[in-house]
């Protein structure tokens, strides 16, 4: 029976041999038929646009083989040989001198190839296009080939930078910065129209001194991070939060203007330290215009300080949206909107306080917090908090009117004065009332559709003396009637309005 046993197992042993043997073989055949090809995941390598001099991320482009037998590649080369600004290495093996020798990919299976890229700098204020091909040739002699395309720009770097003088920037070129940048005390820094300053990871504009950036409409002033290209294929690193630090703007710093301004993807927007321990008659800023996006603290955060917030949107923050303790504010036709998408932990849209205890060092007189012609909404049913102290000591001066506002109904009509309340019954989608709201993109346009309950409700005095055009420079009174927020509605191109008949 043991004999048997043995037998039986030198059988099947044999057997598993035989087959991994014949198994082996048909692994190893390579074809050189000049009907087999090779499968690319693309036939385009196509970059985001990437700063001129510095080393992109990299691309990897899958190499299929769908035939029946394997395929030897004795060439894989650039075109443009040593003078390619392309890098690649296929299959762990690097493209010296942009070629490389005796690759293969065996039946049904696939090879990674690497590509990054450096477009040479030049004196060219525009976009620098660079081209190459990366050529296979199969042992049969077919060539196949995918094209490499990449876009550079050129920008001016600033590495822990200290602005001790006055300066004005210009718009010909974005500004990459690096480490810091420091407006220093007595010092101006003036941005003008079209500048882009890119920051790098973690890196903020701290300003002792004066920031004076006015945009237009058509060249905003923009304060981004440097990512340029994508998480994802259809997600851009610059549509997420914390790809840099923000702008702070400290205690001995006064009369700043941020007037058509984009600041989007920070750490946080804007941070105002109190500046009333140094001059409680000059105000801290003034943001006109602008928006503060999509960022991972506070979008606006100011704490006893003087500040004029017109026609702006600050939206889509992890942290609280709007926080104010202690100063002296005053928000016109303002979109105050706490959507963020990145955490269900969100902070609330608007922060009122003016105390964080009740001792006396924890008291912040709130001269006046107005909100007028705004709109204030969220994911949330109230998302307008506060901290608001008893004492009668304390002063306590907050105001909404002609607002509309995603909170509970209040009783205080002396504070809240024609204010129109969002609610489920009315919009059980709050982001209904928002002419776009993707939410897979992260892209939002808040600009009111036409059955809002934001259309209308302005005080039109309050437009006329203080805003009369929105952000993207519409009108708010051709209707008489203006529209509560940053933007004005205005039919979209191609369509009309509903008609009614009586």
């Amino acid at each position: 029976m043991a004999n048997m046993r043995s037998f039986f197992v030198y059988l099947i042993s044999a057997v598993v041999v035989v087959l991994l043997a014949s198994s082996c073989d048909d692994f190893d055949k390579w074809t050189v038929s000049p009907s087999a090809r090779l499968r690319f995941s693309e036939d385009v390598v196509s970059f985001d646009t990437v700063i001129s001099s510095m080393s992109s991320t990299t691309h990897t482009l899958l190499v299929f083989n769908d035939n029946g037998e394997g395929v030897r590649m004795p060439r894989v080369a650039l075109q443009r040989g040593t003078e390619s600004p392309f890098r690649v290495n296929v299959d762990g093996q690097y493209l010296y001198e942009g070629h490389g020798a005796d690759f293969d990919v065996r039946s049904k299976d696939s090879i990674f190839v690497r590509i990054e890229v450096t477009v040479p700098e030049d004196d060219a204020d525009t976009i620098i296009h660079c081209e190459d091909v990366l050529t296979f040739t199969l042992e049969s002699g077919v060539e196949q080939s995918v094209k490499l395309v990449a876009d550079g720009m050129n920008v001016y770097v600033m590495k822990g930078v200290t602005i001790t003088e006055d300066t004005e920037l210009t718009g010909d070129k974005p500004y990459l910065i690096y480490d810091s940048l420091v407006v220093a005390p007595g010092a101006k820094l003036t941005l003008h129209p079209g500048v882009c300053m890119m920051f790098h990871d973690e890196v903020s504009l701290h300003v002792h001194g004066t920031l004076d950036a006015q945009g237009t409409i058509d060249e905003p002033v923009v304060f981004r991070g440097d990512r340029m290209d994508r998480m994802f294929d259809y997600l851009p690193y610059d549509n997420t939060p914390n790809r840099w630090g923000g702008i702070h703007i400290y205690g001995d710093s006064h009369d700043n203007v941020l007037y058509q301004c984009d600041i989007h993807s920070g750490d946080y927007g804007v941070i105002c330290d109190s500046t009333f321990l140094f001059d409680v008659q000059k105000p801290t800023v003034s943001i006109e215009n602008s928006i503060i996006h999509n960022v991972q603290g506070y979008g606006f955060k100011a704490t006893s300080c003087i500040a004029n917030v017109v026609g702006t949107q600050i939206s889509n923050t992890f942290k609280t949206s709007v926080y104010l303790l202690g100063g002296a504010y005053t928000f016109v036709h303002c979109t105050i909107a706490q959507f963020y998408p990145w955490d269900a932990n969100r902070g609330d849209a608007l922060y009122i306080s003016n105390q964080i205890d009740e001792t006396e060092e924890g008291y912040y007189p709130l001269y006046w917090a107005h909100f007028l012609n705004c709109v204030v909404t969220g994911y949330a049913d109230d998302v307008i908090m506060g901290n608001i102290g008893e004492n009668q000591d304390y002063m306590c001066d907050y105001l909404f009117q002609n607002c509309h506002l995603r909170t509970v109904v209040d009783s205080d009509t002396e504070r809240f004065v024609s204010v129109v309340y969002d609610s489920k019954k009315e919009k059980p989608n709050c982001s209904d009332h928002f002419r776009l709201f993707d939410t897979k993109n992260f892209l939002y346009d808040f600009t009111p559709v036409e059955e809002s309950g934001m259309r209308g409700i302005a005080d039109a005095s309050i437009a006329e003396k203080i805003s009369p055009v929105d952000r993207m420079g519409n009108s708010r009174l051709l209707d008489g009637a203006p529209d509560a927020g940053a933007y004005e509605f205005v039919m979209p191109a191609g369509e009309e309005p509903e008609k009614t008949f009586n």
